[in-house]
């Protein structure tokens, strides 16, 4: 399995004039094969439909499908894990509700943080920011190579960097350390999030 993550961001794709399950499918066709479903302003109803046809689409390509945030959308989409950041619900409670077969991904942001989940029953880490983005305006915690090594020499956790990946930078972030690579705009906001995946995984590949 490649390391290219995609994380959804609606608003993005409808910009670019794609449906997100229309991005979410041509992303696994291209070989994606890990989808995190980020939706911050559906209602809950709107969000489980979300997250259902999304379901069909990375089960018949064989993908991930995790949800952020949200365990009871996870839950009820039958999804295959979570994503919680630092001021979600803390990740050993999502542990004791998803069960012990479900993915839990943990967003690091500093070493400090690093250092309070060692131990965890997690399954792979987000560490961000990496690079200055648009779906991340605060650029006060930028990492940058530096701290992203660091963080990646610390854990035996996989790793999936964040923050401002595109085909300039994606080799560099895992000749870093880094297990993978989390993208928004480089697949939603591209004309073809086929061949802009195709060109990632390409990329990835390659090293």
């Amino acid at each position: 399995m490649n390391g290219l993550y995609l994380v959804t961001d609606s608003d993005i794709a409808h910009q670019a004039g794609h449906t997100l399950p229309f991005v979410v499918e041509e992303a696994c066709r291209a070989g994606v094969r890990w989808v995190q479903l980020r939706e911050k302003t559906l209602s809950t109803r709107a969000f489980v439909e979300l997250g259902l046809a999304l379901k069909r689409i990375t089960q018949a390509y064989g993908a991930k499908l995790i949800i952020n945030d949200r365990v009871d959308i996870a839950l009820a989409v039958d999804a295959d894990g979570v994503h919680v950041g630092q001021d979600d619900m803390p990740y050993v409670l999502v542990r004791s509700i998803i069960g012990p077969d479900k993915i839990i991904g943990l967003s690091i942001n500093s070493l400090t943080e690093l250092e309070a989940s060692q131990g965890a029953d997690l399954d792979y880490l987000g560490i961000a920011t990496i690079f200055p983005t648009g779906t991340k305006t605060d650029t006060s915690s930028l990492l940058g190579f530096d701290g992203l090594q660091a963080i990646c020499q610390r854990t035996s956790l996989p790793t999936f960097a964040i923050g401002g990946i595109n085909t300039t930078n994606i080799r560099s972030v895992l000749q870093a350390g880094a297990s993978g690579a989390a993208v928004v705009s480089a697949i939603c906001g591209q004309k073809s999030p086929y061949e802009a995946s195709r060109a990632l995984i390409t990329l990835l590949d390659g090293l």
